[in-house]
C-alpha cells in the first residue's frame, strides 16, 4: 500500500510501544529499537518490528533507518549516567539526524518531556531544529508529559499525521 508509513521508534518504552500499536491500527508499521533481547516478543505482539540496537552505539541504529518515513526520538525519560543521558540529546542526536538526511525519513518527532534534566531536553530540541531546518525534513516536538498517557499519546498520533501530511 502506498500511504503505508513506517516509523522508527528510538526510545518510548512501553508509550512507544502503545504508539506502534495505535500506527499499526491506522495501516503503519513501526520498528522499535531496544538493546533487551527479552523485549522481542512483546514489540512484536503489538504488530511492529523488533530492531537489536541502542543509540548509545549509533551505527546499530542507523542501520535501521532503511525504508522509515518517520523516526522518533523518544528518549525523554533516557537513564544512565549524566554524561549519557547528555549524548543521547546532544551529539548522538545530532549524529542520528545526520545520519537521516540521506535516507527515505521525510518527517522527525523528537520527545522533549520526560524525566530527563529539562535543559538537556531544550538542547536536543535546539540540535533537532536546527538540522532539521537546514536539511528541509519536517520536525514535530513531542512535549505533553509522558506520565499524562492518554494526552502523550494523543499529541504523538496527532504529530505523526501531520508529518504524513494526514492531518
Amino acid at each position: 500500500d502506498p500511504r503505508m508509513a513506517r516509523l522508527l521508534i528510538v526510545g518510548g518504552g512501553q508509550r512507544g510501544i502503545a504508539l506502534a500499536e495505535a500506527m499499526r491500527d491506522r495501516g503503519h508499521v513501526s520498528r522499535i529499537v531496544t538493546d533487551d533481547q527479552s523485549c522481542r516478543q512483546t514489540i512484536e505482539s503489538a504488530g511492529a518490528e523488533c530492531w537489536i540496537g541502542t543509540p548509545q552505539r549509533l551505527g546499530t541504529v542507523t542501520a535501521a533507518l532503511e525504508g522509515v518515513t518517520i523516526a522518533c526520538w523518544m528518549l525523554g525519560a533516557a537513564s544512565g549516567s549524566p554524561e549519557e543521558v547528555e549524548e543521547l540529546h546532544g551529539s548522538l542526536l545530532s549524529a542520528f539526524l545526520g545520519k537521516a538526511i540521506d535516507t527515505t525519513v521525510r518527517g522527525v518527532l523528537y520527545e522533549s518531556a520526560g524525566t530527563v534534566e529539562p535543559s538537556l531536553l531544550r538542547g536536543g530540541e535546539e540540535i533537532a531544529r536546527r538540522l532539521t531546518e537546514r536539511n528541509a525534513i519536517p520536525l514535530r516536538i513531542l512535549d505533553a508529559d509522558p506520565e499524562q498517557r492518554e494526552l502523550w499519546m494523543a499529541q504523538a498520533q496527532r504529530a505523526v499525521s501531520e508529518l504524513l501530511g494526514e492531518a
